[in-house]
């Protein structure tokens, strides 16, 4: 046996104070008159005797009570084998108040759940100890110690949260705090420890120790709407936009006759009922007809019960009214590629000369195709190679006499491949690129029906310091007649041949020419995202659209209205968005009170999978670690002293103060029945 204070045992010394009244205690003797006294030497002898019994028996009771009491103080405990903590405790207690926290045992949330056992936790340690409250939420006020007061009233505070943490950097954020302080630092995870989250295999700090309190639900069946996306780069209206949709069974059993629906601009579209395997993911295609450009706004749900935060998936895209491409030419504009534009609806083309460009203008058009210039200048070199790099779309059909090192200065700066000479021999074009999206799904086989471009002169073009080259179009001797660069977020293409009809036959080709354009005005390398995950580092990219002076994007909904953080870099913006936005749904994004946009959030999908760990599952995953301990079902139901004999061993002052009770009593019963 040990003891936690034991300088208290100097208190014993009290023990000599019952000694001494026993030992000077004179009592007055009351005279009595006898008529005969032949038997008084007997009687005496016998009542002398029955009193020093008495008197014993009292003072062993006062001592063994006054030494019940010092013991008591003194706290005394039985080791159990760990270090017994002593001084002030540092304590942190992670509460999960993610979405499968909703689930119900005993009809009741576990959310409730882990907050009451956070509660007692907190109250299991004494006034002087410092507490940190955590939650899914890492709320900057949660990143400081605070009194067993205060942290009550945070565990109070807590609410469901849409915000997902991943349990080893949930530990990561305690030690953070723990390394600002000495002493006994103890951590506290209370979770339903959805394996999704669990990751216990990069935990590796010795210098806190960390319990794990499993809460355990009933098992849940679980229908989400994983992800949704259009089969395209861009919808265009008036027309059937695939929109494609993943519905994922979260759970062990079959799902029948899932009820799966669309809705758009708040008009239902019910796509149909499915039935979704155990464990497994169904794709589904809807038929999107949109019949006005500008931002549209979408919701994919399914039918679902009880957990249902994963049941609606909101979408936001916008359907230009014209896809614009920019024709930059040395002399005139070409008759070919006026009359594949003209009359085509949603498409337009504009000519501009060389010596009259309007560069702030680029970033309107979608592609912009370069023929037959004498040279790239190099204010002409500058802004195009930002407007790659922003995203657009270029094509070069060199001029059969032009500069050529201004060619390969512009294309060098992009990665591309040079021109090293002209070749006046006739080549045709022997296959096609279909794996491509430009040429993807255009056409059913390529066979010998299908005419390809011819022609009479062309460039030699060396790739062998560019990485990046895809070849679309391919001559019969293997070199490349149209060439595709990623550049940036943008993409270049190069053809090795000039575009008049003299040297090339593409413009005859309509097979060929017409969704060659087409498609390479709508391509992109980078999608526009139909909606945000809502997490607590979010940011978002769009076009920087301020003008000078106070202007300032917003984002709000009729609930809330805030401004993020904004970073500018060249004709796009970074907006800082963080934990600002908690609910899923619609968002407008405002400039100067105007609506330049819409945002969709939904909430994260990794809570979908409601497979947990239970207490036989983590032992195994915590055996690397012996500061990660298990606090099962049983320690759970008394945690008060379950946490006491945990970081005091067996503790015995109540045993003590109860048998300092037991002998003040027996003292009492001793003075008030034995009659010697």
């Amino acid at each position: 046996m040990q003891f936690l204070y034991p300088s208290f045992l100097w208190a014993l010394m009290a023990l000599a104070i019952p000694i001494i009244i026993h030992l000077f205690y004179f009592r007055r003797f009351k005279r009595v008159l006898f008529t005969n006294v032949k038997y008084l030497k007997e009687i005496k002898e016998e009542t002398s005797n029955r009193n020093r019994l008495k008197n014993l028996l009292v003072l062993l009771s006062r001592c063994l009570a006054v030494a019940g009491l010092v013991f008591a103080f003194a706290q005394p405990y039985l080791p159990t084998g760990d270090r017994i903590k002593s001084g002030i405790n540092h304590i942190s207690v992670f509460v999960d108040n993610s979405f499968s926290m909703t689930a119900a045992r005993q009809d009741i949330p576990l959310l409730d759940f882990a907050k009451d056992k956070a509660r007692l936790i907190i109250n299991s340690y004494s006034e002087e100890d410092k507490f940190q409250v955590l939650s899914h939420d890492f709320e900057g006020k949660h990143q400081r110690f605070v009194s067993k007061e205060d942290a009550l009233a945070f565990v109070d505070e807590i609410q469901i949260t849409p915000t997902v943490q991943m349990v080893d950097k949930i530990v990561k954020r305690q030690h953070q705090l723990m390394e600002t302080v000495s002493g006994n630092k103890i951590s506290y995870i209370i979770s339903d420890f959805q394996k999704s989250i669990s990751d216990f295999s990069t935990i590796t700090d010795t210098t806190m120790e960390v319990n794990l309190l499993p809460l355990q639900s009933v098992n849940q069946k679980n229908i989400s709407v994983d992800s949704v996306w259009f089969d395209g780069p861009i919808p265009f209206f008036n027309q059937n936009n695939k929109l494609v949709v993943r519905v994922r069974n979260n759970s062990g059993e079959d799902s029948e006759q899932v009820k799966l629906s669309f809705k758009k601009d708040g008009q239902d579209k019910p796509i149909g009922i499915v039935d979704i395997p155990a464990n497994s993911v169904i794709t589904d295609t809807v038929s999107v007809n949109v019949d006005k450009a500008g931002w549209h706004e979408g919701i994919v749900s399914v039918t679902d019960y009880p957990i249902q935060f994963d049941d609606e998936y909101y979408i936001a895209f916008p359907v230009p009214d014209t896809i614009k491409a920019l024709f930059i030419n040395e002399s005139g504009s070409n008759r070919f590629m006026d009359a594949l534009f003209d009359g085509v609806p949603y498409f337009s083309l504009a000519n501009q000369n060389v010596n009259q460009l309007q560069y702030q203008q680029f970033v309107n058009f979608d592609l912009i195709i370069l023929n037959d210039l004498k040279n790239i200048s190099s204010g002409l070199n500058n802004e195009l190679s930002q407007y790659l790099k922003s995203g657009g779309k270029v094509l070069i059909f060199p001029g059969k006499t032009s500069d050529i090192p201004s060619y390969n200065n512009f294309m060098a700066i992009n990665g591309a491949g040079t021109i090293i000479g002209t070749n006046k021999s006739v080549k045709e074009v022997a296959s096609i690129n279909t794996e491509e999206f430009i040429f993807s799904d255009v056409y059913i086989n390529t066979s010998k029906n299908l005419k390809l471009p011819k022609t009479t002169l062309s460039f030699d073009i060396n790739n062998s310091a560019s990485g990046l080259q895809e070849k679309l179009l391919v001559y019969r001797d293997g070199t490349s007649y149209l060439s595709k660069y990623k550049v940036g977020d943008g993409q270049l293409f190069v053809c090795a041949a000039p575009l008049d009809k003299e040297s090339n036959d593409l413009v005859y080709n309509a097979e060929v020419f017409v969704p060659l354009i087409y498609k390479m005005a709508i391509t992109t390398t980078k999608h526009k995202n139909l909606s945000y995950t809502i997490s607590n580092n979010l940011a978002i990219e769009t076009d920087n659209l301020r003008q000078s002076g106070d202007y300032v994007y917003k984002i709000k909904n009729e609930k809330l209205e805030f401004i993020p953080g904004q970073i500018p870099s060249g004709n796009k913006i970074t907006l800082e968005v963080d934990d600002q936005v908690k609910s899923a749904g619609f968002y407008d994004l405002m400039l100067n009170d105007q609506v330049t946009g819409k945002l969709a959030f939904n909430y994260n999908r990794r809570e979908s999978d409601m497979s947990l760990y239970d207490e036989s599952a983590l032992a195994p995953l915590v055996s690397h670690n012996t500061k990660l301990k298990i606090m099962n079902e049983a320690l759970q139901a008394n945690i008060s002293t379950s946490i006491a004999e945990k970081d005091r061993g067996v503790v015995l002052w109540k045993w003590f103060l109860i048998a300092a009770l037991v002998f003040l009593a027996i003292e009492a019963l001793l003075l008030r029945y034995y009659k010697p």
